[in-house]
């Protein structure tokens, strides 16, 4: 039996987006407790959620900053992202974004699209790292859609996890889907088809949790929760609804890109540019590992998007900026100071930040 049904939107406009997911119950687990299933192989980081909670006031406050000094950057990006778009064939753009980073940046897409003229649908669906993509939720859109329509969209890359994740997916078992461009603001990692650049800033909706990606949580998949039928799941944060900004981030943010959308040229992503960004990412990677005695790769958290994820999410033991007075880094600072970490300079860093995940025991 399947509970697939037809999806949801979350706190946004039903317009806007419909995420093809699974709301479900379930207990939370402690950050420590999770990182330690996590890292000991017990369980999977999808099969748990840790609470998401409240953000503090001062943190609101960073929040706000963030998108004071970065919203007509995003403007412009999403602008020239959607120009590239419109130039591909076809009468209607199907625009999958990946859940959760994923998902405001396709909701600017998608009306920035439609005010360029073209049709433009838009679903968000869960990626999961060594789990693959939501095959239900990509069934269900290829039931209604044409396969050459769709394009994957994501915030940013960090490592490139994610863009490689959805790579083998296709190839294996959406091979209709193997011309699906993946496109994202920044693509640190070298691994996306369309990108605006690979420049390490912040993407505001990044430095938020639930309370600016529709009230939804990240997503699950367990096997207690999700049968074969049933799209991967997520928990509605009902409990942070008095907080919730996606909306207004969404009509904020639209603004810049409408101020920038005359005057953009189409995003151009070549081989060049993508291989240099995969160059940096590969060698910066292996340095974090050598300098922290790191021995998995998975724990080093390079760019802003990332660390800031890993600040919010896990146990993480160190932060490094590349310029501490920097505007950009504030947020992560302040988040890391609250767990007791001090953020180390590092002037030659090739991103703004990397935060390194704690080893836990004998994990």
């Amino acid at each position: 039996m399947t509970h697939s049904g037809p999806g949801f939107s979350g706190s946004y406009e039903s317009a806007d987006v419909t995420f093809l997911l699974k709301p479900v119950r379930m207990g939370f687990v402690d950050v420590a407790e999770k990182e330690a299933a996590i890292q000991t192989g017990r369980k999977h980081y999808s099969e748990m959620l840790a609470r998401e909670t409240a953000p503090p006031p001062e943190y609101m406050e960073t929040f706000r900053d963030a998108f004071a000094a970065n919203r007509a950057r995003v403007g412009r990006d999403v602008a020239s992202l959607a120009k590239a778009l419109v130039e591909r064939d076809g009468k209607e753009t199907v625009l999958i974004s990946l859940a959760r980073a994923g998902t405001p940046i396709g909701i600017l897409l998608r009306r920035t699209l439609v005010t360029l003229g073209r049709r433009a649908v838009h679903y968000s669906v869960s990626i999961i790292r060594d789990r693959g993509i939501d095959r239900v939720a990509i069934k269900t859109i290829l039931s209604r859609h044409s396969a050459a329509d769709v394009v994957f969209v994501d915030g940013w890359t960090g490592k490139g996890a994610i863009g490689n994740e959805l790579s083998k997916a296709v190839a294996t078992d959406f091979f209709e889907l193997v011309g699906a461009p993946l496109c994202v603001l920044s693509d640190l990692a070298g691994v996306a088809d369309i990108a605006a650049g690979d420049e390490d800033y912040v993407i505001p909706s990044a430095i938020l949790n639930g309370v600016i990606s529709g009230l939804v949580s990240r997503t699950v998949l367990n096997a207690e929760l999700i049968g074969p039928g049933d799209f991967h799941g997520c928990v509605v944060l009902s409990h942070l609804a008095s907080l919730d900004l996606s909306r207004r981030y969404v009509d904020e943010q639209m603004k810049d890109v409408l101020a920038r959308l005359p005057d953009a040229e189409p995003a151009r992503w070549g081989n060049e540019e993508r291989s240099r960004a995969a160059r940096v990412s590969a060698m910066f990677v292996k340095s974090m590992l050598a300098k922290t005695g790191t021995q998995d790769r998975n724990r080093i958290k390079p760019g802003i998007g990332e660390a800031t994820r890993a600040l919010l999410r896990r146990m993480p033991e160190r932060l490094f900026v590349r310029d501490p007075e920097a505007q950009d880094v504030r947020h992560l600072i302040s988040l890391a100071a609250a767990r007791g970490i001090e953020a180390e300079c590092d002037p030659s860093l090739p991103y703004s930040a990397c935060a390194v995940i704690k080893t836990l025991g004998d994990a």
